[in-house]
């Protein structure tokens, strides 16, 4: 089974609107900043669509689509060794580069007296160190990048998941979406076990050759009421501050993971807008945003506390979004010209398998290239 141009353009839509949702969530703020965000009813409401109840989609979303790309061909075509050997190259890789990166950043400005407070104090232990240097067991220095570390260990269990989803599908996915789903449990694996669900469920559609255009005729309901879902639970969010009832957490935790069929109804009406073509066509640039934001909103968050001031905090919140995504599109362009090989190690070779596809795009019909045979196994 291949993927065709409409769904392969929809994923390519939905990772890049997810993951510049993502950099709202990711937005930094402080305690002062709380109080004002508290006294604004608007905003208050606002911030909390965006960060806590819409954009949490994103993560869960994104997994499920790289289960479902794994197995879109079916069991029978699955390599074990070389999916690793792809997917260290395409997650692994540029996890270690942009984390380590920012790692060692951290740790020469704090030697020097800047950036406390606004980065992890990565030297308060040696389990620390390795901790913000690797994931192993928390949260990474470069805080999004988590999704890569668990995405990755997501791969090295897929001949598990794979076994099980063939013999025991629903008990599996059952039990791997309560574990997501239910507040305060840990999971050792993975840091957030949403992904590990997610994954799951996308190896599963994936592995079971769904139809992934049956929901499109209810793409207007499902649209209309994923965002409702979302309103609704960003109100119970506002209306509960500053306490987190566990049963509004997981409501946050079962839209996160649900949501994601109501982003793909919602991307078969935004495909067929202008905005929506020219979006899905940016490749490369959403793994990039997603790899580089975290940083950028920091350092922005590091000038503003120079210059700004906590009751003009809604301003810094929507500007350094557009800020950040401004930067990282110019970064994104630059970078790839200047230094192709530089931007293809940074972003897991996307770059190159564009410009392949790019090239067979507008070569003549019948023509052919020694690169072609391959062209369909290019890593997503």
């Amino acid at each position: 089974m291949t993927v065709d141009q409409n769904i392969s353009s929809r994923i390519n839509l939905m990772r890049i609107l997810l993951i510049c949702g993502i950099v709202f969530v990711h937005v930094p703020h402080d305690p002062a900043a709380d109080v004002v965000i508290a006294e604004t009813g608007w905003f208050n409401w606002l911030s909390v669509f965006l960060g806590d109840s819409l954009f949490r989609i994103g993560v869960p979303c994104l997994s499920m689509i790289s289960g479902y790309l794994l197995l879109r061909k079916g069991a029978a075509s699955f390599d074990y060794g070389k999916v690793v050997r792809s997917k260290a190259m395409t997650v692994l890789v540029p996890f270690l580069i942009w984390n380590l990166g920012l790692f060692l950043a951290i740790l020469g400005l704090q030697r020097v007296g800047i950036g406390v407070g606004y980065f992890p104090d990565i030297t308060a232990s040696f389990r620390d160190v390795l901790t913000y240097a690797f994931a192993l067991e928390d949260l990474p220095a470069n805080v999004p990048l988590y999704f890569l570390r668990d995405l990755f260990v997501c791969i090295l269990l897929s001949p598990v998941l794979l076994f099980l989803l063939r013999r025991a599908a629903i008990p599996t996915l059952a039990i791997l979406f309560v574990l997501a789903v239910i507040p305060d449990l840990s999971f050792a694996i993975v840091i957030k076990r949403s992904i590990l669900f997610s994954f799951a469920l996308g190896m599963f559609l994936g592995l079971r050759a769904a139809d992934l255009k049956a929901l499109d005729r209810f793409a207007w309901p499902g649209s209309i009421a994923t965002l409702l879902a979302a309103f609704a639970l960003s109100l119970a969010i506002f209306l509960s501050q500053p306490a987190y009832p566990w049963g509004v957490d997981l409501a946050r935790n079962i839209l996160s993971i649900v949501g994601a069929f109501g982003v793909w109804m919602i991307s078969a009406l935004a495909i067929e807008t202008r905005i929506g073509k020219r979006l899905a066509a940016t490749g490369s640039l959403s793994f990039w945003i997603f790899c580089a934001h975290y940083p950028v909103l920091v350092l922005l968050w590091m000038v503003w506390n120079r210059v700004g001031s906590p009751e003009a905090y809604p301003i810094f919140y929507f500007g350094s979004v557009v800020v950040s995504l401004v930067i990282l599109v110019i970064s994104n362009a630059v970078i790839m010209r200047i230094v192709p090989p530089v931007y293809q190690l940074l972003t897991g070779s996307r770059g190159r398998k564009e410009k392949l596809a790019k090239a067979t795009s507008n070569r003549p019909v019948g023509s052919s290239h020694p690169m072609e045979p391959k062209l369909s196994q290019q890593r997503r």
